[in-house]
């Protein structure tokens, strides 16, 4: 049976330092995505059920909260879970991602929105996840797509937007990989992975950080076995590069990378474009972000068409930030494909990594006051420091002194001052640090 007073499985509260923790990322993330030109959206938190079971989420789809449509009866409810088609029943689901209500957004407001349109969301999403560290049923993603641009422009504004955020959160080290599906099945083809095959093998790609080359191999092997050896000989291939730092973004290296699969037309226009992105972002990162080239990076939505992208960071055991381009997904609401790229940074996985930065300016100031001071000179005080800028916290005094301020400087105050009867200006007061 849960216990009443905590938060449902999968879900968590936060506490004032967690809340602030995170509003001060939100706040970097937002700031620097509008100074790249995006603007912010908010969309539903549910969806119709048949949008979000239409194909588009992949197999976040079957990670999907429904919600059961108005009236209906418990006997109902369980015929049709002896059924096997309770989702019938269904004609809501809480969005388990913040794509596709992107793309309903837009098929929505296309006459409204600018020919090549920049989108910020960043909000609450579900998933019936199995929870477990790293892993919760809601949580925030913050998301950067722009709508109606085919070139590579795209990419690289939302990679140098997201590039800038990443450093200005504080986060050294991470490395954007980079890959472009069309090099992925063109390797497979190379590789001799009938076309038919090719979605179900880059499913088993994608395990390669859970199950090694090896067992990879293994698992392909149960669709062509010569295919299988032939792709593991290019795994083995890149592997030392991979590990000694990553493959640079540039055409020498991602074609001595390749050898053979280079050849493939549709591989050779995904190196082709990968060049020329990394050409374009040839010192254009900020200090502490690279992009590196890697043949093995999947990224298993089967709705992306062109580049992925991932971020890596030394202080998580999982990506921190992954996109790509979907040009696919818009047209399945307008009858006509419009290009749409997309990154989103791992909310929960980057708030872990950062920390609050030291206070500066305004004080956050405690006044501490005794028992017998008058309500009106206590709010005169707190008024006239509040319009100061301070941020200000009334706390009655205590017999463990000790205790109360301990808890205050772990809370972000960072000076206190005693309260008196007949104190009613900020100068009359003695602030002091709370750290001595």
């Amino acid at each position: 049976m849960a216990n009443p007073v905590n938060p449902p499985r999968g879900m968590r509260d936060f506490l004032p330092a967690d809340k602030a923790r995170r509003e001060h990322a939100l706040g970097i993330i937002k700031r620097v995505y509008r100074a790249h030109g995006f603007d912010e959206i908010e969309t539903p938190v549910v969806e119709d059920y048949a949008r979000l079971h239409a194909g588009l989420g992949g197999d976040n789809e079957k990670l999907s909260f429904s919600i059961l449509k108005r009236g209906i009866r418990p006997e109902q409810l369980q015929a049709a879970t002896e059924a096997g088609n309770a989702e019938q029943l269904a004609d809501l689901g809480l969005r388990f991602d913040l794509t596709v209500p992107l793309t309903r957004f837009y098929a929505s407001h296309r006459a409204e929105l600018p020919p090549v349109f920049r989108a910020i969301q960043i909000a609450p999403v579900w998933r019936a996840e199995r929870p477990q560290k790293g892993r919760y049923r809601q949580f925030v993603q913050a998301d950067i797509d722009i709508i109606g641009e085919p070139g590579l422009l795209a990419e690289i504004e939302l990679i140098t937007a997201t590039s800038q955020a990443l450093a200005e959160l504080g986060l050294q080290g991470c490395v954007i990989r980079v890959n472009d599906r069309r090099i992925l099945f063109g390797l497979l083809e190379h590789c001799g992975f009938p076309a038919d095959t090719h979605d179900r093998a880059l499913i088993t790609v994608d395990k390669l950080d859970k199950i090694g080359a090896a067992g990879v191999v293994d698992e392909l092997r149960e669709i062509d076995a010569a295919s299988a050896e032939r792709l593991g000989e290019v795994l083995a291939a890149v592997e030392p590069a991979l590990e000694g730092g990553g493959i640079p973004l540039e055409r020498a290296a991602i074609e001595a990378s390749l050898p053979g699969a280079a050849e493939n037309p549709g591989a050779a226009t995904g190196i082709e474009s990968l060049a020329t992105l990394g050409d374009a972002l040839n010192g254009a990162l900020p200090e502490g972000v690279s992009v590196r080239f890697d043949p093995t990076l999947v990224r298993g939505m089967g709705y992306y068409t062109g580049t992925i992208f991932e971020v890596a960071h030394p202080g998580s055991g999982s990506s921190v930030g992954g996109g790509g381009r979907y040009d696919g997904m818009v047209g399945r609401f307008l009858g006509q494909d419009v290009p749409a790229v997309g990154f989103s940074i791992g909310f929960e996985r980057v708030v872990d990594l950062i920390d609050l930065p030291e206070r500066t300016g305004p004080e956050a100031v405690v006044l501490v006051h005794d028992a017998d001071v008058a309500f009106d000179e206590l709010f005169a005080l707190k008024r006239e420091l509040v319009a100061q800028g301070h941020r200000v916290r009334l706390e009655k005094r205590q017999k463990n002194m000790k205790t109360l301020l301990a808890r205050v400087a772990g809370e972000g105050f960072t000076s206190f001052a005693t309260v008196r009867a007949g104190v009613r200006e900020p100068g009359e007061l003695e602030l002091r640090a709370l750290d001595g």
